[in-house]
């Protein structure tokens, strides 16, 4: 059985998932797995990386669907035994002229941005290797300031905050959206905003729960803003490449030392989650 580092990036095939893969196709001393939702334009990414003289290997994965997360996890856990890198990027976003429904916005939202991120962590985790690296995709949105109401703030930030807590908040907000109440709770009127708050909150609760091990595999969960970039859920409004979106990700991916449980900025630098006002997003 190989011993080979292994990566897997969930929503490779475009955007800042497909320059991670890229990246780390250039630096990363191992297997890198670009997964996708659809066969055909995953294939045709790692078709066009090969091209570039790069060597991925494509995996099937929808992050929403069980069944899916099951087979990459067999799949792994077949070839390789295990893996070292974990980059959950894979989301959506709806556009401000999308005609659906808030209520609808947010259940969808946050079943992809959040729940569908953490079957990902829950099935895959028990696989990573010593000193692996988990990097979450959040947002300068997954800031906690983003949030109106203080008390939901305190929640989310509450140092012994469970996962089973944080699913409930989550939920409560969905539920809140179908009843018209999300911003009378101090929700705000972001799904977007919410699901990636559930993002960085997610992080800090998974670094606590790799730090209680016993033994300690030494692993690393950090989230990370990538900045404003050109890209579809930006509708092409973002004004960085993304190739600069990858390099925080890519940052934590190969660089970063020490740092867990940290909320890092799209300069590679961390920044306070909790603070008052978020930065620049860019």
């Amino acid at each position: 059985m190989s011993v080979q580092k292994v990566a897997i990036v969930t929503g490779g095939n475009k955007g800042i998932g497909y320059a991670i893969v890229k990246g780390l196709c250039e630096k990363f001393k191992g297997t890198v797995y670009l997964t996708a939702r659809d066969v055909s334009r995953g294939e045709a990414a790692v078709a066009k990386l090969k091209e570039l003289g790069l060597n991925p290997s494509f995996h099937q994965l929808d992050t929403t669907d069980q069944n899916s997360i099951d087979k990459l996890k067999k799949h792994i856990s077949e070839n390789h035994g295990g893996f070292d890198l974990l980059v959950n990027n894979a989301a959506i976003a709806f556009k401000n002229a999308a005609p659906e429904p808030f209520s609808e916005q947010a259940k969808t939202t946050i079943a992809v941005n959040y729940f569908a991120t953490l079957k990902v962590c829950e099935a895959l985790f028990p696989l990573l290797r010593a000193n692996a690296r988990v990097v979450n995709l959040s947002s300068s949105a997954g800031h906690l300031s983003r949030i109106p109401s203080e008390q939901l703030r305190q929640k989310l930030n509450d140092p012994n905050l469970t996962v089973a807590q944080l699913n409930q908040l989550m939920e409560k907000f969905v539920e809140d959206a179908k009843d018209n109440k999300h911003q009378e709770a101090g929700w705000g009127n972001s799904a977007y905003v919410v699901s990636k708050v559930g993002v960085s909150a997610l992080t800090k609760i998974q670094q606590r729960e790799f730090d209680k091990e016993t033994p300690c595999r030494n692993i690393s969960v950090n989230s990370v803003h990538p900045g404003y970039v050109d890209t579809d859920m930006t509708s092409h409004k973002g004004p960085w490449t993304i190739e600069q979106g990858a390099y925080a990700p890519l940052f934590l991916a190969l660089e970063a030392e020490n740092l867990k449980g940290a909320y890092v900025w799209s300069n590679a630098k961390v920044e306070q989650w909790d603070a008052e006002k978020a930065p620049a997003p860019y």
